[in-house]
Parts: C-alpha cells; structure tokens; sequence
C-alpha cells in the first residue's frame, strides 16, 4: 500500500517563494541560512492545522517585514487570505525612532494586535514567536546572561514582559501543544525575573 498523495503544490510554491526572498541571509548571528526560522515556523503551525494557506502564511511570516517583497507582491503570488496573515505578523517602523528606542512601543503594539486578530493569525504568530523562543533557550543555555546583550534591549526584565504579552495574547489557542511549549519556555527564560 503506498501513502495517500497530498497535494502540497500551494505551500511549495510558498515555500520556494521565501527561499528566494530570503536567499543568501543569515539568521542574524546564528551562523545558518534565514530561511530555517520560517521552515521552522511551518513545522509548528502544522501540529495545529493543515490549512495550506495558514502554512504558506508561516512560510511567508517575515517577507514583508524583511525582504524587498511588498504585501501587494504576496497578494498577486498568493491570495488576500495569506496576504492579510503575513501583514497581521509583521512589525511595524515607528518613524524617527531607532529599534532600540521604538522596541516597547512596536512590542505593546504587537501584543494588542495579536489578541484582537482571529485564530488563524494568532496560529501564524506562534510558529514565529515559538521558533524565537526555542533559539533564545538555546542561546541562553549556552550564554547564560551574556544572551540580553545581543539584543537591541538589554534588559531581561522587558524581554519577560514583551513574551508573558505574546503568552496572554495566544490564550485562545491554548489547547495547541504549540502553546504549551511556548508557555514553558517563557517560564524557563523568565522565571527568575
């Protein structure tokens, strides 16, 4: 008996489509190709959903925000469904402010969005928000305190507040093993503070 065929041909071209867009870049200061963190991000949204345009969207979270590619681009390519769910994950630019300076407020803003967008986003969001938290443990574990220093913001303390934010946002997919794994990182990295 061979495997039921599945046709996976939407999320293939998503997923051909960010390698392209983010082709020749590094996971800033990892030392691997960018393109892990959304392959990553897809692999956990699919423990939640096989929706292929909720898993193209994962594949696709940080084009807008990172690459050359505009939201329109992921709309003619993909849809206004996956276009609107990479646009609700993408960071906003404060004009006038440095990362440093504008961080608590894009993150606040971050954080109010996520708990009034639908499910789908908020599945999107997590695959992103886990696949940081798995490499900020990481990091941690092999750094230890050194680890707030390579961040823009450097105190640890904001860091517990921004992701005990994303925690409280994803309440509504608290039944999702994504969730629970995301809440015991948070826990990990952030018990102490």
């Amino acid at each position: 008996m061979g495997e039921k065929k599945m046709d996976t041909s939407f999320l293939d071209k998503a997923i051909n489509f960010a390698v392209k867009a983010h082709s020749g870049v590094e996971r800033r200061g990892k030392g691997f190709p960018y393109i892990v963190h959304p392959l990553e991000a897809v692999a956990i949204v699919a423990t939640i959903t096989k929706d292929q345009e909720v898993l193209a969207a994962a594949a696709l979270h940080d084009v807008i925000e990172d690459t050359k590619y505009t939201e329109e681009d992921i709309r003619k390519e993909f849809g206004d469904r996956v276009a609107k769910l990479v646009s609700s994950e993408s960071d906003i630019v404060i004009e006038g402010k440095s990362e440093a300076d504008s961080w608590q407020d894009r993150k606040r803003y971050a954080i109010d969005r996520l708990k009034k967008l639908d499910r789908d986003s908020k599945i999107v969001a997590i695959g992103d928000k886990l696949s940081n938290a798995r490499a900020m443990l990481m990091d941690y574990r092999s750094l230890g305190e050194e680890l707030w220093n390579k961040f823009h913001v450097t105190d640890p303390k904001l860091h517990k507040w921004h992701y005990e934010g994303l925690l409280d946002s994803f309440s509504e997919i608290s039944d999702t093993y994504a969730y629970e794994e995301f809440k015991n990182i948070v826990e990990k990295l952030f018990g102490k503070y």
